[in-house]
């Protein structure tokens, strides 16, 4: 499946535009073959734009989930993005994955907050591995911080994600999570992992780029600089099912020896 990676912060502070950034895209991965877009954490309505998250924030299958599902349609591929989510008077960083004929397949809620601002403006998922299966493949969902915890993805190993999408917004100094820690956290758990960030200063965070689809074989398959940039990488089930065959990491296990991590 051929997936397009969008680096981009969008607008911040705007949805409307936000949309129009999203359809733009989705359009040029459409015609150049693919079969998902993946957008950066909170890309709807910006990262750090303060007391507007909780203004802006929606559920799960409110207005913006219904234009996000129309741009889908339209182009005719998958799409994940990045928005606040609101249930009831509880807001979440939250992503969520639509599929190409507009139907809400998975909702995502980060479950490691990073930092005061987002401990001061969300609250925590409480659901560890979510999943969907598209075009053939066991998808996954993740938000940034969560894939700094190697607990949460080898959950996501053993439940059988083989394409885990991280939207993201890493900011420096952690450059080093990109480079490093994603490529590794693919080949340790033998899957393939896009992790799509925003770019450039926002308030008081200067995000990295750097985004990233890295393959079991710990390998970047593309990456980006720290503009804006429009990414393509084909994740390959055969190669997938090779490579695991090859790196038996899941079944050398001895999770009796691990009771002291909880």
């Amino acid at each position: 499946m051929r997936t397009a990676l969008l680096q981009s912060s969008g607008r911040p502070g705007s949805v409307v535009e936000n949309l129009k950034v999203l359809d733009e895209a989705a359009g040029r991965a459409a015609d150049a073959g693919a079969g998902l877009l993946v957008a950066p954490e909170m890309f709807l309505t910006g990262y750090a734009i303060g007391d507007d998250i909780a203004r802006l924030a929606e559920p799960a299958d409110g207005d913006w989930a219904d234009a996000v599902a129309e741009t889908a349609t339209r182009h005719g591929l998958a799409i994940t993005y990045g928005y606040p989510e609101r249930s009831g008077e509880t807001v979440f960083n939250s992503a969520q994955l639509i599929s190409a004929d507009g139907t809400r397949l998975a909702n995502y809620r980060k479950t490691h907050l990073f930092g005061c601002f987002e401990r001061d403006h969300f609250t925590p998922g409480e659901q560890p591995v979510v999943q969907a299966e598209l075009n053939g493949l066991r998808v996954g969902l993740m938000i940034c911080y969560d894939i700094e915890f190697p607990e949460n993805v080898r959950a996501h190993a053993l439940a059988g994600t083989d394409l885990l999408l991280v939207p993201t917004a890493q900011m420096h100094p952690f450059q080093f999570v990109a480079e490093s820690v994603v490529p590794v956290r693919a080949f340790e758990n033998q899957m393939y992992v896009a992790y799509v960030n925003r770019v450039g200063q926002e308030g008081e965070f200067e995000f990295i780029g750097l985004s990233t689809l890295a393959g079991p074989d710990g390998i970047a398959r593309t990456r980006a600089g720290r503009g804006e940039e429009l990414l393509l990488a084909d994740v390959a089930p055969a190669f997938l099912a090779a490579s695991r065959e090859a790196n038996p990491y899941l079944q050398d296990r001895r999770p009796g020896l691990y009771g002291s991590l909880t």
